[in-house]
C-alpha cells in the first residue's frame, strides 16, 4: 500500500452530509464552528472537516481573513483545519452583505441526525445548490495529509474522471434521500470520503516538483519511497542505514533529504507516526498498553510509556481516562 492510502485507511474517516442547499437571489452565511456541528451529528469525532460540493451555479467561498474564491459547478471547496468561513452568492451584492451567523439556534434548527436537511432560499433568478457536509477523522493520525493542504483548499472535480463519478453519485443519492430512501444517508457518508481522498490526490498531483511537505515529498524518487516503507511497517525495527539502502541512497544524503521535505528526521517521523497510531488505539480503546506499545513498534511498556508521555504531556493509561471521561461529557452534553 502506498502511503497516502495507508494514512487515509488509518484515518478512519467517517463522513456526514447533512444540508443540501438550494439558493437564488444575493445571500451571504458565516458557517457554524465544525465541532459544534459535530458535536450535534458525531459527538465522539476527534478532528472535523467542513466541505462543500457545488451541484449547479455559482458562488463564493472565504475564511473570515481570507479573499473571496469563486466556485462553479463540479467544483468542491475542503477547510482541512475546520475553519469557519463564508459563503455567498449574488455578484456584487452577496459579497457585501452582512452574513447570517449559522450558530446556535439557527445552527440547532438546520441539523437533524441521519437526515440530510433541505435549505430552501430566494424565489427569482437562477439556483445555486450546493451539498454541505463534513468528516470526522483521527486527527494526529490525519496530520501528516492536513498539514500539507492550504486552508481552504478549491478542488475541480468537473475533469476528473473518479471525481466526476462520485459527485454524479452523490447528486443520484440526493434525491434517493429526499425521498426517504433507507440507507441513503449511509451512501452520501462513503461517498463524502471517497470524494476527499479524490481531491487530495488530485491536489497532489498539481503540486510543483520539489514541493516540501508531506504531500510533496510522497512524488519524491526517494523520499516517497521510504515513506511507503515506514508505512507499511511501522512496528519494524528500523533505521537510517537500512532505510537507505532499501530506497538505493546513502544515509546522509537521505537523511538530508527526508529532514528537507518532510521537515523530520526520518526516524523523528518515524516516532511520531508511531505514537498517533497509539493515541488512536487508546481513543477506540483498542487493547492493553502492552498490545498497543507492542502494536506501533516498542519493546516494552515502559519504554512506550516514556516516549507517549513526552509527547502528549501524560502516560497512556491516564491520557486515556481523560480522554474517555472528556467524550463522555460530550454525548451527553
Amino acid at each position: 500500500m502506498d502511503a497516502l492510502s495507508d494514512v487515509l485507511s488509518a484515518v478512519r474517516l467517517t463522513g456526514a452530509v447533512f444540508l443540501e442547499m438550494e439558493m437564488r437571489e444575493s445571500w451571504s452565511y458565516l458557517t457554524a464552528p465544525a465541532r459544534a456541528i459535530a458535536d450535534v451529528l458525531m459527538p465522539a469525532a476527534d478532528h472535523v472537516i467542513p466541505y462543500h460540493l457545488l451541484l449547479s451555479g455559482s458562488c463564493h467561498a472565504r475564511l473570515p481573513d481570507g479573499e473571496p474564491v469563486k466556485m462553479r459547478a463540479g467544483e468542491i471547496v475542503i477547510f482541512p483545519a475546520g475553519d469557519r468561513h463564508i459563503l455567498a452568492a449574488g455578484n456584487p451584492s452577496g459579497l457585501r452583505l452582512q452574513p447570517v451567523d449559522l450558530s446556535g439556534e439557527n445552527l440547532r434548527g438546520m441539523l437533524q441526525r441521519g437526515q440530510v436537511m433541505p435549505v430552501r432560499e430566494g424565489n427569482a433568478g437562477g439556483a445555486t445548490r450546493i451539498v454541505c457536509g463534513f468528516l470526522a477523522c483521527d486527527g494526529r493520525m490525519a496530520d501528516p495529509i492536513l498539514s500539507s493542504l492550504p486552508r481552504l483548499l478549491r478542488v475541480n472535480l468537473r475533469d476528473s474522471g473518479t471525481a466526476a463519478w462520485v459527485q454524479s453519485s452523490i447528486q443520484f443519492s440526493m434525491a434517493q434521500s429526499a425521498a426517504q430512501r433507507p440507507g441513503s444517508a449511509m451512501v452520501l457518508a462513503r461517498l463524502s470520503e471517497v470524494l476527499f481522498a479524490e481531491a487530495v490526490r488530485q491536489y497532489m498531483e498539481g503540486l510543483p516538483a520539489l514541493q516540501t511537505g508531506w504531500l510533496g515529498a510522497l512524488r519524491d524518487r526517494y523520499v516517497g519511497r521510504a515513506l511507503a516503507l515506514l508505512h507499511d511497517q511501522p512496528a519494524f525495527a528500523w533505521t537510517l542505514d537500512l532505510l537507505s539502502h532499501q530506497v538505493g541512497l546513502s544515509r546522509s544524503a537521505l537523511g538530508d533529504r527526508f529532514a528537507s521535505l518532510v521537515g523530520k528526521a526520518p526516524m523523528q517521523y518515524l516516532t511520531s507516526w508511531r505514537l498517533a497510531m497509539a493515541e488512536a488505539k487508546l481513543r477506540r480503546g483498542e487493547g492493553s498498553i502492552l498490545s498497543i506499545a507492542t502494536d506501533v513498534g516498542y519493546e516494552s511498556e515502559a519504554a512506550f510509556s516514556r516516549a507517549f508521555k513526552r509527547e502528549f504531556g501524560s502516560p497512556p493509561a491516564a491520557w486515556r481516562r481523560k480522554v474517555a471521561q472528556s467524550a463522555h461529557r460530550r454525548g451527553n452534553g
